[in-house]
């Protein structure tokens, strides 16, 4: 291969419309844009939305939903991948940053422990939130579930 044999791909490239090059072209004339009005005007350029004086639809729907700016959006975690972590970690603390670190949560992520999963091991859990069920097994485990203060 050399650079003076180099070809685009079979059928990847188009030979453009030559548009108003004459009556013999086939697109001469009014170039292929009609006749008259805004639309065979050079320049012309549409408003965002808008579908030739029909009622666009942003406005033909109603508007509906609400944004909570105050909403706090939580990666949730199960016990059992706590189990499963603890026991890849060798360790009875599970703390924020190793839970970050093993990559179950994103770096600006907020955590919360729910409690789907059996708990064997005794474990000392730090997190952002907590589900009552969670609190409930890692305590009767004869652990300790901390709420990180924010």
């Amino acid at each position: 291969m050399n650079l003076h044999n180099l070809k685009p791909a079979k059928g990847s490239t188009h030979n453009t419309k030559r548009l108003g090059r004459g009556q013999g072209s086939g697109k001469g004339g009014t170039s292929t844009r009609g006749t008259k009005g805004a639309q065979a005007r050079a320049g012309y350029e549409h408003k965002v939305g808008f579908e030739g004086g029909q009622m666009p639809i942003q406005r033909r729907l109603p508007k509906f939903g609400f944004n909570n700016p105050t909403r706090k959006e939580y990666k949730a975690l199960n016990l059992d991948a706590i189990q499963a972590l603890s026991e890849k970690l060798g360790t009875t603390v599970i703390t924020l940053e190793a839970i970050k670190e093993a990559g179950l949560a994103g770096r600006r992520d907020l955590v919360k422990i729910l409690g789907n999963g059996e708990l064997t091991a005794k474990l000392e859990i730090t997190a952002d939130a907590f589900s009552q069920s969670a609190v409930s097994k890692i305590e009767a485990a004869g652990g300790k579930a901390t709420k990180t203060e924010k």
